[in-house]
C-alpha cells in the first residue's frame, strides 16, 4: 500500500515551506480526512468495480517543486501538440506542476487571465478562489480526492472575461496537457486548477495526456470549472496513453443559466477513473454530458457521472458509449439526482456498450435519484455484441471481415465523435479511432 510515511513526509514539508500560505488550512482539513478515509477498496460502493489499492503500492515519488520539472525535448512537446496548437492558449504541467516556461498565453489580458492559485488569493480574485476551491469535495467524498486536496499547491486559477467579440465566437482553443516524466522514479502527480466562466464568457478546453519513460505513474487529478450566467463552456478529455493510471475528476458548478457541453475519449491507458459532476445550481441550465471508451488489452475504464440538479427548469442529456476488447473491462456508474426544488427538471440518461470477446466485461449501473414530482427523466443501458446481420450484409458486399466490423464499431461509435464540435479536433480524434480500427480510408 502506499507509503503514509512519505506522504506525511512531503505533506509537512509543503507546509512548512508555504507557512502562511492561503491554502494551508485547506490542505490541513484535507489530509486529516485522507488519514481518516484512506485508499477506497471494494468494500467502498463507489468503488466496488475498481480496485486502485493496488495502484498505490509503488514507491512514489512527488515533485513540490517545478523548478527542475522541465528538462524536456521540444520534439516531444510537439509529437503532443494538440491540432490547431498555433492559435490555442496552452498550458503544460510536468508531474503535476505548472511549468509556465514551456507554456503559451496568447489571449490578452482582457480575454483570459492565467495566474497560479497563491497568486489568485493574493489578487481580486480572492473571494472567488475562496468561494468555489473545493466545491468538488462535497461531492467526492474519498481518500484519494481527498490526498490531491491535501497538496494544493502551483495549480492555476483561469478567469475566463465575459465575451467582446461577435455574438458565438469563442476565444482561443484552451489546452491542457498533461505529461508524467517518469524516465527516473515512479511518479504520483496530482495537479489540481480552477476555472471560472464569468456571465457571458465563452470558452474551450481541451485535455490531453502523455507519459515520456517506462517507470509507473499514477495521476490523482482535479479540475474544478464554475459557469456563471449565460457562459459557455466546451470541454473535451483525450486519454491515449498506454499504460498510464489516471484518477481524473473534472466538476462542472453552473451557478446560474448557463451552458456546458462535455466530452471523454479513452483510447489507452493501464486502470482508468473519471469523475464527472455536472452541479446545475442555477434555474434554466442546458448540459450535456458525452462519453467514448474504445479499449483493448488489460485497459479497465471506470466512469462515473454525476448530475445534480438543484434548481428548476434544468435540461440534461447524458451519453455513454462503450467498446470492450481482448481483456479489458469498463464501468459505467451514472446517477442523475433530483433536488426537491428542481420542477420541471428534464434529464436523460444512457449507456451502451459493445463486448468483443468472451473475455471483456462490462459493469453498467444508471440511477435516478428524484425527490421532485414535476419531471421527466429516463435512464437505460444496454450491453450486446457486433450485430451479426449487419457483418454478413457487408460482406455478401466483397467487404473483408475485419474492415466490415471496423465500419459497424465507427458508425457505433459516431454518435459521439459528432458532438466533438470543433472540426480539427473531431478529424484528429477520428483519425485516431480508425488508426486503432485500422480503417483505411
Amino acid at each position: 500500500m502506499i507509503d503514509l510515511s512519505y506522504i506525511q513526509k512531503r505533506f509537512d514539508q509543503l507546509q512548512a515551506s508555504h507557512p502562511n500560505d492561503e491554502l494551508a488550512s485547506l490542505r490541513t482539513e484535507a489530509f486529516n480526512r485522507f488519514t481518516r478515509l484512506g485508499i477506497p477498496g471494494l468494500r467502498h460502493e463507489e468503488w466496488k468495480y475498481t480496485n486502485v489499492s493496488n495502484l498505490f503500492n509503488n514507491e512514489y515519488q512527488q515533485a513540490l517543486s517545478a523548478s527542475a520539472l522541465s528538462g524536456i525535448d521540444q520534439s516531444f512537446l510537439d509529437s503532443i501538440r494538440l491540432p490547431g496548437s498555433t492559435d490555442a492558449d496552452e498550458l503544460f504541467f510536468v508531474n503535476g506542476r505548472f511549468i509556465s516556461s514551456l507554456s503559451s498565453i496568447r489571449s490578452s489580458n482582457d480575454e483570459l487571465i492565467v495566474i497560479s492559485l497563491p497568486e489568485a488569493l493574493k489578487s481580486d480574485f480572492a473571494a472567488i478562489v475562496k468561494q468555489h476551491l473545493g466545491h468538488s469535495n462535497r461531492y467526492l467524498e474519498d481518500g484519494i480526492h481527498a490526498l490531491n486536496t491535501s497538496f494544493i499547491n502551483d495549480g492555476v486559477f483561469i478567469y475566463v472575461h465575459p465575451h467582446l467579440k461577435q455574438p458565438g465566437d469563442l476565444n482561443r482553443p484552451l489546452y491542457f496537457y498533461h505529461i508524467s516524466d517518469v524516465r527516473d522514479n515512479h511518479i504520483l502527480s496530482q495537479p489540481r486548477n480552477l476555472i471560472f466562466a464569468a456571465g457571458g464568457s465563452r470558452i474551450q478546453i481541451t485535455e490531453t495526456f502523455a507519459t515520456i519513460g517506462t517507470m509507473d505513474n499514477l495521476s490523482n487529478q482535479v479540475l474544478e470549472v464554475v459557469v456563471n450566467k449565460d457562459a459557455y463552456v466546451e470541454y473535451y478529455k483525450i486519454q491515449n496513453t498506454v499504460n498510464a493510471n489516471q484518477i481524473s475528476t473534472t466538476h462542472f458548478h453552473q451557478t446560474g443559466k448557463s451552458y456546458v457541453h462535455a466530452l471523454s475519449l479513452t483510447l489507452n491507458g493501464g486502470t482508468i477513473r473519471n469523475n464527472t459532476n455536472l452541479i446545475l445550481d442555477g434555474e434554466g441550465c442546458d448540459s450535456h454530458l458525452y462519453g467514448l471508451y474504445l479499449i483493448n488489452g488489460r485497459t479497465h475504464v471506470d466512469n462515473h457521472t454525476l448530475v445534480d440538479n438543484r434548481q428548476p427548469n434544468c435540461y440534461s442529456k447524458e451519453l455513454y458509449k462503450g467498446i470492450m476488447d481482448e481483456y479489458a473491462t469498463g464501468v459505467f456508474n451514472g446517477k442523475i439526482k433530483v433536488e426537491r426544488l428542481a420542477q420541471k427538471t428534464n434529464a436523460y440518461q444512457s449507456n451502451k456498450n459493445i463486448l468483443l470477446s468472451d473475455h471483456a466485461s462490462i459493469n453498467t449501473k444508471p440511477q435516478l435519484e428524484i425527490f421532485a414530482d414535476d419531471v421527466k427523466c429516463s435512464h437505460g443501458c444496454t450491453v450486446g455484441t457486433l450485430d451479426e446481420n449487419a457483418m454478413f450484409y457487408l460482406q455478401a458486399r466483397g467487404i473483408p471481415q475485419q474492415n466490415a466490423k471496423a465500419l459497424l464499431l465507427k458508425a457505433f461509435a459516431m454518435d459521439i465523435l459528432v458532438q466533438i464540435k470543433p472540426d480539427r479536433l473531431r478529424n484528429y480524434v477520428e483519425q485516431l479511432i480508425s488508426d486503432r480500427l485500422l480503417i483505411n480510408e
